[in-house]
């Protein structure tokens, strides 16, 4: 099975290392990435350390046809890689989603919705230098796995994804919500304040179950009956009357993570809000489901991008 990533940064580098799959290429737009990569191997650091030889590659290098590309770019460049990839998908192939949000939709109207799917990733990661990566957590490697459309290749791309660590197949609109839940509050306040997953699970609460269980009703409108996550079920563990007791516990293993958008922002690029809690906004707007405090969420991301709030603890009273 021919394969790739698509976007090999700090996720799809680390997921590119522990499927450990000779037939797999690593694309990516970073050049002095590439290059050590292929010096030296792609190295992950943190909860494991490994070093796999590998093929990197720029988008330009690429050729040929793939079973699977495996997408892992920011959501906001999904279009024109959409139009990019499609001459490089095979016909009865997969595009296999690994970004956070709901992208599926749009990714389907380029591709047709049996041959996409999605995957979440439990971990957490960030590049440290050119060819290394640093996994932030100490979660463990969990990944689910749904079929956007009729799920023909599903048995099939399941052992493959089995490679990477603990996998569970399962409804891919359950699936998103879970991740959705979590990422629309903890990715979205961390990029506000500054702060890691686990110091906001000790002080601010009360506004992470507020964002989290806007989501939780938006899912529940779409028919969701479970939000399975990690082994657990986020309805159970987050919308019932324990949850601010089980905060701070469910979120140690995340006590050095601090939101992807953060790293953006303050790099000085443009965060993918708009396709994270921004995604569960337009979510609870299709089915009438009020979404007040992500709403709000999303506009102090911008602010914070723009320059009209500072990233930082103080920042969170605004809400």
């Amino acid at each position: 099975m021919r394969m790739c990533i698509y976007g090999a940064g700090a996720m799809g580098t680390s997921l590119g290392v522990l499927l450990d799959e000779m037939s797999l290429d690593f694309v990516t737009h970073n050049a002095a990435h590439a290059a050590a990569m292929n010096a030296e191997g792609a190295i992950i650091e943190g909860a494991l350390t490994r070093c796999v030889k590998v093929r990197a590659k720029l988008p330009s290098e690429m050729q040929g046809q793939y079973d699977v590309i495996i997408l892992a770019v920011k959501q906001r460049e999904n279009h024109a890689a959409s139009l990019f990839l499609k001459q490089f998908l095979k016909e009865d192939g997969a595009l296999v989603t690994v970004q956070n949000g709901l992208p599926e939709a749009e990714l389907a109207k380029t591709f047709g919705a049996d041959r996409v799917y999605g995957c979440t990733l439990s971990w957490s990661a960030e590049n440290v230098r050119p060819g290394v990566v640093r996994v932030t957590s100490a979660t463990g490697f969990h990944l689910s796995l749904g079929a956007f459309g009729k799920g023909e290749r599903l048995s099939e791309l399941a052992p493959v994804f089995a490679h990477a660590g603990t996998l569970t197949t399962g409804d891919l609109k359950e699936i998103r919500f879970a991740k959705l839940a979590v990422n629309a509050a903890f990715s979205t306040l961390s990029a506000v304040s500054g702060l890691t997953f686990y110091e906001l699970s000790k002080k601010h609460k009360a506004l992470l179950l507020a964002l989290m269980r806007e989501v939780l009703a938006v899912a529940k409108a779409y028919g969701c009956t479970r939000l399975p996550l990690n082994g657990h079920d986020l309805f159970k563990i987050f919308g019932g009357r324990f949850a601010k007791l089980l905060l701070p516990a469910a979120f140690r293993a995340y006590r050095e993570t601090r939101s992807g958008m953060l790293r953006d922002i303050r790099a000085g690029k443009r965060c993918d809000v708009d396709f994270v809690a921004g995604a569960a906004v337009k979510a609870g707007q299709a089915v009438g489901v009020p979404t007040p405090m992500l709403e709000r969420a999303v506009a102090l991301v911008h602010d914070v991008e723009n320059g009209f709030a500072e990233i930082a603890p103080d920042t969170l009273k605004l809400f």
